[in-house]
C-alpha cells in the first residue's frame, strides 16, 4: 500500500500540474491528430497497406475545421438522408407513373 507524498508542511502535493479532466479539456479544445502507416511487406511485395487517421476533437471544434460527416450520414444521424431519399422517392414515382402511361397508350 502506497502513502500520498506529503510536502515539507505536511500539505499533499500535485505532481503534474494537471489532472485527467484538464488534459481532456485541452485536448477536446485544441484537437490531437494521430497519423500512421501501417505496411506489410513479403520479399519486397507490398501486400497490404493502412492507413490510420484519428482526430480527436469537440464537436464544435471539429465543426470550425469543416468536420462535420456525422450531421450527413444516415447511419449516424436520423434526419440525415431523409431529405435525399424523399427525392429519390418522388423521382422513382414519376419514373413508374410514366412507365404506366406508357403501357396505357396503344
Amino acid at each position: 500500500m502506497s502513502t500520498p507524498a506529503t510536502g515539507p508542511y505536511g500539505a499533499l502535493e500535485t505532481r503534474g500540474g494537471a489532472n485527467l479532466a484538464d488534459i481532456l479539456e485541452r485536448v477536446l479544445d485544441k484537437g490531437v491528430v494521430i497519423a500512421g502507416d501501417i505496411r506489410i511487406n513479403l520479399l519486397d511485395i507490398e501486400l497490404l497497406t493502412i492507413k490510420i487517421r484519428l482526430l480527436v476533437a469537440s464537436v464544435e471544434r471539429a465543426r470550425e475545421m469543416g468536420i462535420d460527416w456525422w450531421e450527413h450520414d444516415p447511419a449516424l444521424s436520423s434526419g440525415a438522408g431523409s431529405r435525399g431519399l424523399a427525392d429519390e422517392n418522388e423521382r422513382l414515382r414519376q419514373r413508374v407513373a410514366a412507365l404506366e402511361e406508357r403501357e396505357r397508350t396503344p
